[in-house]
C-alpha cells in the first residue's frame, strides 16, 4: 500500500491546491466522500497508485439545508442522514426512495448520492431520481465554482464531466411546490442488494387534476441515465390518465438503448422501463393529489 496516500483537508482551497499539485506532477487522485466503492475499484477498475483526498471534513460538503426556496445536499451527506430528515422526505420522496436503494443499511451510513453520481454507473439509482428532481451540481473549480445540470454531469460509463482540478461540492434543488411530487422505481432480479436492470425517476406538477410540468428520467438502459423529454411532453396538459401514462411509457421505451447481458436482454429492458415509467408516474400523481 506504499503506492497510495491519504489526506484529509479542511477547506475547499486545500482540496483545490492538492488537486492542482497532483495534476502538475502527474500523480493520480481520488476524491473520497462516502468511499463505499473504493476497495472494489482498487481491486478491479483501477489499481493505479493515487492519493485519496477525503472531503468529509469540509463544512460545505457536510451541508444539508432545506430552505424556503432551495434544498442543498452536500457531497459528504450519507444516505442515512437524508433518511432521517423528515422535511426532505416529504419534499422529495422519490429521491429518498432511490437513496434508500444504495447498498445495505450499514452501507447507507456512509454512502452518498453525490458519490453515486460521480461513479457514473449507468445503473446508479440516485441519478435518474436526481435528474427527475431537476438537481444541479455545485462544482468547485480553480476559478471559483460552476453549476451543471445532473443530466449533463454523467458523460459515459464511469465518466463524469469534472475537469482536472475540480470536485463536486453538492447538489442543489429548487424547493418543490406542494403540488409537485416525485417517485422512483427500479427492477432487479432480487429485491435487495442488487443493481437495476432498469430504473425510472419521475416528477410531476399538478394544477388541480391537470399536469402542468413533468420530468422523466430512465436508468440502466443506456450508457448513462437519460432525461426523456418526449415522455414529459406526453404528460403535460393531461390528467395523467392511463392513456397519457401509456404514451410516456412508450417514449421511455423508444429512448432506451440497452444492452443484452446475463441480467436481461435489450428487448426485456425496453419493456420493463415502459412498465416502470407508468407505475412511477401513477405513484407521483397520487402523491401530488394527496392520496
Amino acid at each position: 500500500m506504499s503506492a497510495y496516500a491519504y489526506v484529509a483537508p479542511t477547506s475547499i482551497s486545500e482540496v483545490l491546491t492538492l488537486l492542482d499539485d497532483h495534476v502538475r506532477s502527474g500523480r493520480g487522485t481520488q476524491i473520497l466522500a462516502g468511499g463505499t466503492d473504493v476497495m472494489v475499484q482498487m481491486r478491479s477498475v483501477n489499481r493505479e497508485p493515487r492519493t485519496f483526498i477525503d472531503i468529509k471534513r469540509l463544512e460545505e460538503t457536510n451541508r444539508l439545508h432545506v430552505g424556503a426556496e432551495e434544498v442543498y445536499i452536500g457531497s459528504a451527506i450519507p444516505s442515512a442522514r437524508m433518511q432521517e430528515h423528515a422535511e426532505l422526505k416529504t419534499l422529495y420522496p422519490g429521491l429518498l426512495e432511490a437513496a434508500d436503494l444504495i447498498g445495505s443499511t450499514q452501507v447507507q451510513g456512509r454512502a452518498t448520492i453525490c458519490g453515486n453520481l460521480c461513479n457514473a454507473s449507468p445503473a446508479g439509482d440516485s441519478i435518474p431520481a436526481l435528474i427527475a428532481a431537476g438537481a444541479v451540481c455545485d462544482i468547485a473549480t480553480p476559478d471559483g465554482s460552476r453549476e451543471l445540470a445532473v443530466e449533463d454531469f454523467v458523460v459515459g460509463v464511469g465518466q463524469n464531466a469534472l475537469a482536472d482540478g475540480e470536485f463536486l461540492l453538492g447538489v442543489m434543488l429548487r424547493r418543490p411546490q406542494a403540488s409537485t411530487k416525485d417517485a422512483y422505481l427500479r427492477f432487479t432480479p432480487r429485491t435487495e442488494m442488487d443493481i437495476a436492470v432498469a430504473g425510472v425517476g419521475v416528477s410531476v406538477t399538478l394544477d388541480g387534476p391537470n399536469c402542468i410540468a413533468a420530468r422523466v428520467a430512465i436508468g440502466a438502459v443506456a450508457t448513462k441515465a437519460l432525461l426523456v423529454v418526449d415522455a414529459a411532453e406526453a404528460l403535460i396538459g393531461t390528467t395523467l390518465d392511463d392513456a397519457a401514462l401509456q404514451l410516456a411509457g412508450m417514449a421511455c421505451q423508444a429512448a432506451a438503448q440497452p444492452i443484452s447481458d446475463k441480467r436481461g436482454s435489450a428487448g426485456y429492458r425496453k419493456k420493463v422501463v415502459a412498465v416502470l415509467c407508468r407505475r412511477a408516474l401513477a405513484i407521483a400523481r397520487d402523491r401530488a393529489l394527496g392520496r
